[in-house]
C-alpha cells in the first residue's frame, strides 16, 4: 500500500506487550469484548474471536473482584491456544482496588486504561490514581489515560466553565469543554510523569460521540502532546449509522496523520458478530493507504447494462473467496494481503478497472457477447466462458497468487 501521501504526526512509541504504538509503526487495530469478564472461558473465546479477525489489542472489562481473578486464567487459556495478543485491562471507579488486591491481574495485563473522570472524587482522586500509577511502575506497564465526554471530571468542567463565565467574550460552551477533554487527559499524564511514570509507557484518548467534536478534540490534542493517540468515536452507534459516522470522524483524523491505535465502537446487533468492528477498522485504515490487511476487491456498482445477476455472484464468491483463503495465504506468501482484484460488469469500465489491478474479470453486460477476458498485470492473459467461469478465475487468482508472491 502506498502511505507516501499522508505524514504522520510524531509520537512517542509505546509498547504493549508485543505491539507497538506509535512513532513510525503501523497503526495498529483494537478492539474490545462485550462478556461478562467473570466468564473466563467465554471471554477467552471472544478475545480469540477477535484476534484471528485482526484484533492486534483487545481490551476486556475489569470490574470486579472475580473478573479481576479470572484475568491470568483467561490470560493462559489464550496462550495454550497460541493467541499472543495483548489484553488490556479497563478500570472504573475501583481499579485502585482490584489491581492492589489482585497482583496477579495486575502482572498479567499488557496495559491498563484508566478513565480520570472515574478514578475518584475529591482528595481520594489523586490518591487512587496514583495507586493505579505505582502499580503500573511495579509491572512495567504502559497505560492509556482515556477521557470520555460522557464521564468527564465533574470538577474539572466546572471550574472550566466558571472561568469562562467571567470572561468578556465566553468561548462556547462546546470549546469549553473540549478543553476539559484535553486538559484532564494531559494533565493526568503529567501527574503520572511525577509519580515516576516514563513517557514511552503513556498513551491518550479524548472520545467524544459527535463527529465534529471528536476531529475538532484530536486536532488541539495533537497540537499539545506527542504521546500515541488512541482513536475512537465513543457510542457511535448500531449498523450503518455507527460505521459511516465513525468511518467520517477517523478518516478524517488519519488522512491529516493524526492517530496510533483506533478502534470502532459499533453498538452490536442482537446476536451479531462482535469482529465487525475489527473488519470496519481495518477497512478504514486500508481504504487511506496507510497499511494492508486483506485483498482489494475492485467491483462494479452495477447499471442497466448490467441486467445480469452474474457479476454480483461473481464479485461476492470472489470476496469470500479471497476472505476463507487469506488465513492460509497469509502464513505463505509474503505481501498477499496487497492483492487487488477486480471484478466488472460490463464493457464500459470492465476492462480498464480490469487492467489496473493486479487481476481482473470483465463480464459480459446486457447484449454483450457471453465472454469474459481476464487480465493479469495488466495484459490481457484468458477467455473465460460457460458455466465455470468463477471456479476458473479463482484457479488463475490461486495460480497468480502462487506466481506472484515470495513464499515464506
Amino acid at each position: 500500500m502506498n502511505n507516501q501521501t499522508i505524514v504522520r504526526r510524531h509520537s512517542i512509541p509505546v509498547r504493549v506487550g508485543t505491539i507497538i504504538v506509535g512513532g513510525t509503526h503501523p497503526i495498529v487495530v483494537q478492539s474490545m469484548t462485550n462478556t461478562d469478564t467473570e466468564d473466563g472461558p467465554g471471554t477467552a473465546r471472544q478475545i480469540e474471536a477477535l484476534w484471528k479477525a485482526g484484533s492486534e489489542l483487545v481490551r476486556i472489562t475489569v470490574n470486579t473482584e472475580k473478573a479481576a481473578a479470572q484475568v491470568p486464567h483467561i490470560r493462559d487459556l489464550l496462550l495454550q491456544k497460541n493467541c499472543p495478543v495483548p489484553i488490556v485491562g479497563d478500570f472504573h471507579y475501583n481499579g485502585h482496588t482490584l489491581l492492589e488486591k489482585h497482583p496477579a491481574c495486575a502482572e498479567a495485563l499488557a496495559k491498563y486504561r484508566i478513565n480520570p473522570g472515574n478514578v475518584g472524587y475529591g482528595q481520594k482522586r489523586d490518591r487512587q490514581f496514583s495507586i493505579m500509577i505505582e502499580t503500573a511502575l511495579r509491572y512495567d506497564k504502559p497505560v492509556r489515560i482515556g477521557v470520555n465526554w460522557g464521564s468527564l471530571d465533574a470538577s474539572l468542567s466546572t471550574r472550566l466553565m466558571d472561568e469562562n463565565g467571567r470572561l468578556a467574550k465566553p468561548k462556547p460552551t462546546a470549546a469549553v469543554m473540549r478543553e476539559a477533554l484535553i486538559l484532564s487527559a494531559l494533565q493526568s499524564a503529567e501527574l503520572a510523569l511525577q509519580l515516576g511514570l516514563a513517557a514511552d509507557k503513556i498513551i491518550l484518548s479524548c472520545k467524544v460521540s459527535s463527529v465534529p467534536e471528536l476531529i475538532a478534540v484530536y486536532q488541539d490534542l495533537s497540537l499539545r502532546c506527542d504521546y500515541p493517540l488512541h482513536l475512537g468515536l465513543t457510542e457511535a452507534g448500531m449498523g450503518i449509522k455507527g460505521i459511516v459516522a465513525t468511518t467520517a470522524a477517523l478518516s478524517v483524523l488519519l488522512q491529516q496523520g493524526i492517530g496510533d491505535t483506533i478502534r470502532t465502537s459499533l453498538t452490536p446487533e442482537p446476536n451479531g458478530d462482535r469482529t465487525l468492528e475489527v473488519k470496519v477498522s481495518q477497512e478504514i485504515i486500508q481504504s487511506l493507504g496507510l497499511r494492508a490487511f486483506n485483498p482489494s476487491v475492485t467491483a462494479c456498482p452495477g447499471c442497466g447494462r448490467t441486467t445480469s445477476s452474474v457479476y454480483q455472484e461473481l464479485a461476492s464468491s470472489i470476496q469470500l473467496f479471497l476472505t476463507d483463503h487469506m488465513p492460509v495465504w497469509r502464513k505463505h506468501y509474503i505481501g498477499v494481503e496487497n492483492l487487488h482484484v477486480a471484478v466488472m460488469g460490463c464493457i464500459v469500465n470492465g476492462p480498464g478497472e480490469s487492467k489496473l489491478a493486479n487481476i481482473g474479470i470483465s463480464l459480459p453486460g446486457s447484449g454483450e457477447a457471453p465472454i469474459a477476458p481476464v487480465f493479469i498485470d495488466g495484459q490481457k492473459a484468458a477467455t473465460l466462458r460457460g458455466a465455470n467461469i468463477a471456479g476458473e478465475f479463482q484457479a488463475l487468482v490461486e495460480d497468480y497468487i502462487a506466481r506472484s508472491y515470495l513464499k515464506i
